[in-house]
C-alpha cells in the first residue's frame, strides 16, 4: 500500500492515515540495530493486525499461511505491507541503518502469538478443516 508522501524543500513528510491503515491503531513499535543475519518477528498473531513499513534502510518481509508464501523488499518508506491476523510473518537481511515501523491493532499480549513453527501449521490445519 502506498502511502501518501509530500515533497517539500525542507526534506519529505509521509502520511499514514487510518484509511492507509485499516484499523484502530493500539500499538506502535520500531525495530532497529538488527544485528547482521539475524531475524525479527517469526511469529504469528492470533488476533493482531499490523502495517509494517521500513522508514529508513531495506529488509525482506515473508509472509506465509503455511502454504503459499510472499516476499516483499521492504525499502521504500512510503509504502507498506499490511499483515492480517494467523499470518506468520518472518523480517530478514536487515541493512545496517535499517529501521522498522510497525502499527498494531491490539497491544501487547504474549497469548496472541504462536512463535512455535510446528503448532502454527497444526492451527492452520484445524482452521482449514
Amino acid at each position: 500500500m502506498e502511502l501518501q508522501n509530500k515533497l517539500d524543500p525542507r526534506g519529505c513528510l509521509t502520511i499514514a492515515n487510518q484509511e492507509e491503515i485499516s484499523f484502530p491503531v493500539s500499538r506502535v513499535f520500531y525495530v532497529y540495530a538488527v544485528p547482521e543475519d539475524s531475524e525479527r518477528a517469526v511469529h504469528a498473531h492470533r488476533t493482531t493486525e499490523q502495517f509494517v513499513i521500513a522508514i529508513h534502510g531495506s529488509f525482506s518481509l515473508d509472509l506465509t499461511d503455511g502454504q503459499k508464501t510472499r516476499t516483499y523488499l521492504m525499502n521504500e518508506p512510503t509504502r507498506g505491507v499490511y499483515v492480517p491476523p494467523m499470518i506468520w510473518d518472518r523480517l530478514y537481511d536487515f541493512t545496517p541503518d535499517a529501521i522498522c515501523l510497525v502499527f498494531a491493532s491490539t497491544p501487547y499480549d504474549e497469548s496472541d502469538y504462536i512463535r512455535d513453527w510446528d503448532s502454527y501449521l497444526e492451527v492452520m490445519k484445524e482452521i482449514r478443516g
